[in-house]
């Protein structure tokens, strides 16, 4: 007889070796099958001809790269602005059937109804023409020593996505442009948005009184994370201007701090920017210039807001007439004419309190206000601390519309002549 001890060492035995044999490829893991494929979001394009474009059927071995391949397929062929496939498990007890979800965006549709003379009385669901992805925002602005600009900038949106742009800016009076420029924006990836433009402008300069004239090719990469952004920027510039006809090439990087809720009219808030850019100038030396913009606005007593603002700007080196930057006018030394000073450094600082008239809550305000400008510019080699700074003082009236503003200032520059000026226009 076996007794209990001597069945140990063989029921050991027998498991290994049962436990050695190879396990039949009826037993193992079964492969993954599309068991069923959904649709979604398709009004023009049938769900018999979406699943010929995406190229799958019901039974096929379900892989890994099916998921990037039946979209590829859907995007190429152009009826789509977006497409996203997903995958489910169409079973809880068996994990080896797989349901694709296929999920397109074929942009803006229509629904016709039917007519009188219809006979079949069946509304039908088509595409938009182009026209109905057209915008148009009217373009406005007024400067002293600049003029009024007028035009209309025109934009058809969706063409690469839903969230790209093409826009075609048209102005005429104070600065003439004509351009084209491409935008994207993005949910995932590196950044944010990208755009790319090229234009043709002039405008004449107030400091030098001559036109400038520029043809320009640019692009911008920006990131957005919160009130933080940066971008990087590229660009090419051909610049007619007086005696210089120069070919100019440049490369920039900028960051900015912004918790401003309404760029109209801030309060409790801050915008900080730090900027660098290089030129590389045709006939001319390698140019750097960096500039820091900081503004604050804090509300103090009732509806009133002080602004205070320090602005500085340099290059590293001399720059042509064309990159100098101006001092002077409504939008920098209120109390000096546009253009009244020029260098390779400009500096300035201000201090205002807008004082709001009437409801916050309505839809425009006006508003009167009281301020203090003082900056300058000179040419490189010299030290700030050398240089004399022009103070001004004044007051302006000023009206904000939704994204409208304007502003009419009277100042007296020290040693200058008390002026009027007058600016503002669209904040889009």
């Amino acid at each position: 007889m076996i007794g209990p001890r001597s069945l140990v060492p063989v029921l050991v035995a027998a498991s290994l070796a049962l436990m050695a044999r190879p396990v039949p490829a009826a037993a193992q893991a079964a492969p993954e099958v599309v068991a069923e494929i959904r649709v979604h979001g398709n009004h023009v394009t049938t769900d018999q001809e979406m699943l010929a474009l995406a190229g799958v059927t019901v039974g096929e071995r379900f892989e890994g790269r099916m998921l990037d391949e039946v979209a590829e397929r859907l995007r190429r062929s152009g009826r789509f602005l977006d497409v996203t496939v997903q995958k489910r498990f169409a079973s809880i007890v068996d994990p080896t059937r797989i349901s694709l979800v296929i999920l397109v965006n074929e942009g803006p549709v229509r629904l016709i109804l039917p007519g009188p003379d219809d006979p079949d009385g069946v509304p039908r669901v088509v595409r938009r023409r182009l026209s109905g992805n057209l915008m148009w925002l009217p373009m406005f602005g007024f400067e002293d020593g600049y003029g009024v600009t007028y035009g209309v900038r025109i934009a058809h949106v969706g063409s690469a996505g839903e969230k790209s742009r093409i826009s075609l800016p048209l102005t005429w009076g104070g600065q003439r442009r004509a351009g084209v420029d491409f935008s994207r924006g993005f949910d995932r990836g590196p950044f944010s948005a990208v755009e790319v433009g090229a234009a043709i402008q002039q405008v004449e300069n107030p400091a030098f009184e001559t036109d400038d004239t520029r043809r320009r090719l640019w692009g911008r990469a920006e990131r957005a994370a919160g009130p933080i952004r940066a971008g990087l920027t590229a660009g090419w510039q051909r610049v007619d201007f007086g005696g210089f006809d120069d070919d100019l090439g440049s490369v920039g990087a900028d960051v900015a701090f912004d918790t401003r809720l309404n760029p109209v009219l801030p309060r409790n808030a801050v915008f900080v920017q730090a900027a660098w850019e290089r030129f590389d100038v045709s006939e001319g030396p390698v140019l750097h210039q960096t500039r820091v913009d900081a503004r604050g606005y804090l509300g103090i007593f009732g509806q009133n807001v002080l602004v205070v603002r320090a602005l500085h700007e340099k290059f590293n080196g001399p720059a042509p007439p064309y990159l100098q930057p101006l001092l002077g006018g409504w939008s920098s030394l209120r109390g000096f004419e546009a253009g009244a000073f020029v260098g390779d450094t400009r500096a300035l600082a201000s201090g205002e309190v807008l004082v709001p008239i009437g409801s916050p809550l309505s839809a425009g305000q006006v508003g009167v206000s009281a301020f203090i400008d003082t900056g300058t510019a000179f040419q490189h080699g010299s030290r700030m601390r050398a240089e004399r700074w022009h103070p001004a003082y004044g007051g302006s009236v000023w009206v904000t519309f939704t994204a409208f503003r304007m502003s009419l200032a009277v100042a007296h520059g020290r040693r200058a002549d008390t002026r009027i000026h007058l600016g503002g226009g669209f904040a889009f």
